[in-house]
């Protein structure tokens, strides 16, 4: 059984391929990244997943479901935590949890226990009264998790999920992931810039290049294939790619905004 299923997937804006023919399989609670540089077309293809973009050509089924004839119920069974910040600075964590319990129609009578539930998750159960726009990066994005597990999706999209964040704040996202494909068995399909990052969340790990599949595999099958001596994901990275990897650094609710909006222009 496969939750992520993809055949020739394509799409293109005019005359630009933006993805070309992607084919890929994710199983039931594996944690698999989708890596490339700036325009390689990571952002595309997970629109493409979540049914905010059609596909050009080719087939996707997500959890079952076909993403051209079934969107609703694709929509209804996975998570989202996109570039853009997705929770509103205006109000609280807890505001923004019940809003999204609502519109995905969490019950009423289970909604107070998933959310104390979720902010227990996050580590923010003592900030869920204080305005988001308070927050720090690590926050916000451990309460856009928080919210993206509350209808219990069987697969969770992360878009860049530690972008802009510290060391410190990047292990504690890290430790959440971990637990939804652990405790809560749902599969996860990111993308990332941090090797990192991809090497000790992602059992396997996909690179894209100018749309195309550039290499697939386990990080330790990557390593080998490029033959090199003490080999790392930097290097394999940067063996098909050729392009180099930038650091980043953490900031507040609006630092975090700004770089996720540059991010996502650049797909």
């Amino acid at each position: 059984m496969t939750m992520v299923e993809t055949s020739g997937l394509a799409r293109r804006f005019g005359r630009l391929t933006a993805v070309d023919g992607l084919n890929l399989a994710v199983g039931p609670g594996e944690i698999f990244g989708l890596l490339g540089p700036n325009g390689a077309g990571k952002t595309t293809v997970i629109k493409m997943l979540t049914t905010l973009l059609p596909p050009t050509a080719g087939t996707a089924v997500v959890a079952g479901y076909d993403v051209r004839r079934q969107p609703a119920r694709v929509r209804a069974s996975i998570g989202y935590v996109p570039q853009l910040i997705s929770v509103d600075g205006a109000l609280s964590g807890y505001e923004n949890l019940l809003i999204f319990a609502k519109l995905y129609g969490v019950p009423r009578a289970v909604r107070r226990g998933r959310i104390a539930d979720a902010l227990d998750f996050a580590g923010l159960s003592e900030a869920a009264r204080r305005e988001v726009r308070g927050y720090s990066g690590g926050m916000v994005r451990r309460l856009e998790l928080a919210m993206a597990m509350l209808h219990r999706p069987k697969v969770l999209f992360l878009d860049e999920p530690t972008v802009g964040l510290d060391p410190v704040a990047r292990q504690a996202v890290w430790q959440q992931v971990r637990l939804l494909a652990r405790e809560y068995g749902m599969t996860l399909f990111l993308t990332t810039h941090y090797m990192e990052e991809a090497e000790l969340l992602c059992g396997r790990i996909m690179i894209l290049n100018l749309g195309r599949v550039a290499a697939a595999g386990s990080p330790a099958e990557l390593k080998q294939s490029i033959q090199q001596p003490d080999a790392t994901l930097d290097m394999v990275f940067a063996h098909f790619t050729g392009h180099p990897l930038e650091a980043e650094h953490e900031g507040n609710y609006r630092d975090i905004s700004r770089t996720r909006r540059n991010l996502a222009r650049l797909g």
